[in-house]
């Protein structure tokens, strides 16, 4: 049983003493790169990195984080502000027990749901936020912020109307 939580922990590491693991199977495609890529430049590192400490090596292997560790590494203006510098916390587990929570991590985060985006989308327009702004600050391509909107907008004309399902008559009699 773990007597304190790591993220009492949080210790910042030079990016050279990270590296990846090789088993992680999260995907992130070049639009959320960006946009994690400007979440950090906005908001700063608002979670550490997981890692496991290798003392023979003397390198921090990343179990959760990769993409922020990338962002660090490939963005200079992030890299220059933040002095090189990673947070992470450092749990000690051994290689099955980082996969799975590596794992953990990786489902514990979920998707977005459409009715929600749609509704944020809606209310950012009601707020007069240009569809630029909206494409930037949520990561969202053109294409995509037009179909939330036309959900969204769908939604609102059928709003204020009952529907009901009509119900189903009896199946045909089989003709064989």
């Amino acid at each position: 049983m773990m007597e304190k939580s790591p993220i009492y922990n949080v210790i910042a590491v030079p990016v050279e003493k990270v590296t990846a693991n090789d088993y992680n199977p999260n995907v992130v495609a070049p639009p959320e790169m960006r946009l994690l890529e400007l979440s950090i430049w906005e908001d700063g590192f608002t979670m550490p990195c997981v890692c496991y400490y290798d003392k023979e090596k003397e390198l921090y292997i990343l179990v959760d984080g990769f993409h922020r560790y990338t962002v660090l590494k490939t963005s200079k203006r992030i890299y220059q502000r933040e002095n090189g510098m990673l947070p992470v916390v450092v749990i000690d587990k051994d290689l099955s027990n980082r996969m799975s929570s590596t794992i953990r991590h990786n489902r514990a985060r979920g998707t977005h749901n459409i009715e929600l985006m749609c509704h944020i989308v809606a209310e950012l327009d009601r707020a007069g936020m240009s569809d630029q702004w909206i494409m930037k600050n949520i990561g969202m391509d053109r294409d995509e912020l037009l179909r939330l909107k036309q959900i969204s907008g769908l939604a609102e004309l059928f709003s204020d109307h009952n529907f009901s399902i009509p119900e189903m008559t009896a199946p045909p009699v089989d003709l064989l």
